[in-house]
């Protein structure tokens, strides 16, 4: 109301009253009640304006989500392997710089293929204090034991790469070569051991898109892990394996592993020497005459049910562990497709990788009757 404020209102009126500024009592009444009136006005228009301000105040100042406990980072196979070393990098990143108030807590659940994992997330709606890292057990594993479990039970967060595969031998074996390879594999008449991890899920579908390839066979043996898989195949329990880079690298480095060629498209552009020479120094597989590619999620997932606020923090909070330099390390000594994707085009593309591997998995003859 500017300078005309109702205590300037009041003292008029009280002045006009004493000096009766020649008014009659009745008008002088009239104008004292026309006061009160707009007095009590005044009080509604100030206090409701008050509120108005606070609420825009604190719409403006309001904190965006942020976890209020600790978060369970659930890794759907054993310790040692491919998933469980990104995901104990993560939360060291996390922890180290700091990138969240409350602590991640990483726990294995790798029973029944992952499905242990995944039916963990599923049944934990709503809970934003819950994270998965996926891999494709989240298609294999559905389709070869029956569980009820989608990835449509979850909500897709990002992902954070792509994990390459590698053929690999024990660096005592006269293989240099993925042709002398493949020889040897054809001669032994299907005697030559395969290592893997798991049954029915990546490793064994590549080993039968190999059988397929060349006609030839294998023993295939599964294993909990892919740590304990390169551990094998350096005490000969195997002959070949099909693991990631980072699960074997290790071992390449100290010069117990070969790697023959990586089922990717592509040559990988790791330029920098691990053992004798590069990443980019491996062929591929199809260069060998082996034309089999497969690469592997590495992405993040959360319970159904969680809001856009609940996933934009852990988007978020992944994009900045891509950031350190520690992330840079692990993605060039693992030799990973560094793809990342979020929200809808995520979506897209896991649906897509759903229907394929329900094709590669019906032609190995994995999927459960």
């Amino acid at each position: 109301m500017g300078v005309f404020t109702r205590k300037r209102m009041g003292i008029f009126m009280n002045y006009a009253v004493k000096l009766k500024f020649g008014l009659s009592r009745p008008v002088v009444n009239y104008y004292r009640n026309l006061t009160m009136r707009l007095t009590s006005l005044f009080k509604c228009i100030t206090k409701t304006a008050g509120s108005v301000a606070l609420a825009v105040t604190f719409a403006a100042h309001a904190a965006p989500w942020q976890p209020t406990k600790n978060v369970e980072f659930v890794v759907p196979a054993g310790t040692g392997g491919g998933a469980d070393q990104m995901a104990r990098l993560i939360q060291g990143i996390i922890t180290k710089n700091k990138l969240m108030k409350t602590s991640m807590v990483v726990v294995n659940k790798g029973g029944g293929a992952g499905a242990e994992g995944f039916l963990e997330i599923k049944n934990a709606k709503g809970d934003p204090h819950k994270i998965v890292i996926t891999l494709s057990n989240m298609f294999t594993t559905p389709l070869a034991t029956g569980v009820p479990f989608s990835w449509k039970d979850m909500t897709p967060v990002a992902m954070l790469s792509l994990d390459e595969f590698v053929l690999w031998v024990n660096a005592e074996t006269p293989y240099k070569t993925t042709q002398e390879y493949l020889a040897a594999v054809k001669a032994a008449g299907g005697k030559l051991k395969m290592g893997g991890t798991g049954s029915k899920q990546e490793d064994q579908i590549i080993t039968a898109l190999i059988e397929k390839s060349t006609g030839s066979k294998f023993i295939y043996v599964p294993y909990k892990g892919g740590g304990e898989v390169a551990v094998q195949l350096v005490g000969k329990h195997v002959d070949s394996t099909v693991n990631n880079p980072i699960e074997a690298v290790a071992q390449w480095r100290g010069g117990k592993l070969r790697p023959l060629c990586v089922f990717d498209g592509k040559r990988l552009a790791y330029k920098d020497k691990i053992a004798d020479k590069a990443w980019s120094d491996v062929p591929t597989c199809k260069e060998g005459g082996l034309d089999v590619e497969y690469l592997m999620l590495r992405g993040i997932f959360m319970a159904p049910g969680v809001t856009p606020e609940q996933t934009a923090f852990f988007v978020d909070l992944m994009k900045k562990v891509r950031a350190t330099p520690e992330w840079k390390k692990f993605m060039d000594e693992g030799a990973f497709n560094q793809t990342f994707m979020e929200g809808a085009e995520f979506a897209r593309w896991v649906a897509n990788e759903e229907i394929r591997h329900r094709l590669l998995m019906q032609e190995a003859g994995f999927v459960a009757k």
